[in-house]
């Protein structure tokens, strides 16, 4: 019984990094389908607000511990903001703005590299010649996939701005979330990262935005699938991944996003999957390959 217990969990272990890339993978699907009917903070206020009280009442119900004092809740509520909102807020202001979807994979694909850079000063995790290689030759494999679909006009420099501050939000947030978030209940600790981040989004949605929903069949399918799916699921596996590995390698799994991302995309839309961003997921799938060896 023992041993089959073991066996389930390295199984579930081999299984989680893939299923994170799959589900990340469909944030921009997501996004697609719902960004339509709704302006980028408002829908990212209601689906936050609503992944919040969900986690508030799992916490509560499973008697979940909390953070025992105020400086430990407010380290964690730093990471989700940068985890949640200025990530998430970036990418979806940055396609508000018409940036193509492909150059906002490719500057958010930075992301691996950001953060290798990153953790031997701020974590101390050593990051080796074989991973640097991998990490280069994943970004050139998400430049491949990508490639056919950049096109940038002086009118996407606002929204290349918006892309830019996603990848420190999620850069930054990975590695202060490493460092500082370790030991908290995923089920507490991210229904306050959420909170914090729809109090923020509370107060500069209505400043800057309409805040008009259209409640088509589409806006509540997206919204239902970024809040469980996305925010939960993916975030979930993100936080035991980090817990779980060094920063550099977690953070190239992102690599394997625009490729995926592009398969449902073919899957779903029809849209162009060419020899090259073929190409560029075999190259990618070997730079996540060469980081992650043991």
């Amino acid at each position: 019984m023992g041993e089959t217990a073991t066996g389930g969990g390295q199984l579930w272990l081999r299984l989680m990094p893939g299923l994170f890339v799959l589900l990340w993978s469909t944030g921009f699907i997501g996004a697609k389908y719902g960004l339509p009917y709704a302006e980028p903070l408002t829908f990212l206020l209601i689906r936050l607000g609503l992944v919040a009280a969900v986690l508030a009442l799992v916490a509560l119900a499973c008697r979940a511990p909390w953070p025992k004092d105020w400086a430990s809740a407010g380290r964690i509520a730093l990471a989700g903001l940068l985890v949640h909102g200025v990530y998430l807020s970036g990418v979806f202001l940055a396609i508000a703005h018409g940036l193509p979807a492909g150059v906002t994979a490719l500057v958010v694909g930075i992301q691996p590299l950001l953060t290798a850079a990153l953790s031997g000063p701020l974590l101390g995790e050593r990051v080796s010649r074989r991973q640097w290689a991998g990490l280069l030759l994943g970004l050139a494999g998400v430049g491949l996939v990508v490639r056919e679909k950049l096109s940038v006009d002086a009118e996407h420099m606002i929204g290349i701005g918006y892309a830019v501050a996603a990848l420190i939000g999620i850069t930054l947030g990975t590695l202060y979330q490493k460092r500082h978030g370790g030991g908290m209940d995923l089920r507490s600790g991210t229904a306050i990262q959420y909170a914090a981040t729809a109090l923020v989004l509370a107060v500069v949605a209505p400043l800057t935005e309409s805040m008009q929903v259209e409640w088509t069949g589409e806006f509540l399918f997206a919204l239902l699938w970024l809040s469980f799916v996305l925010s939960i699921g993916a975030i979930f596996l993100l936080f035991a991944l980090i817990r779980r590995g060094a920063a550099a390698k977690v953070a190239s799994l992102f690599y394997l996003t625009p490729p995926v991302t592009a398969l449902v995309a073919w899957i779903l839309f029809d849209e162009k999957l060419g020899v090259a961003a073929l190409a560029g997921m075999a190259v990618a799938v070997c730079g996540v390959a060469l980081v992650n060896r043991k």
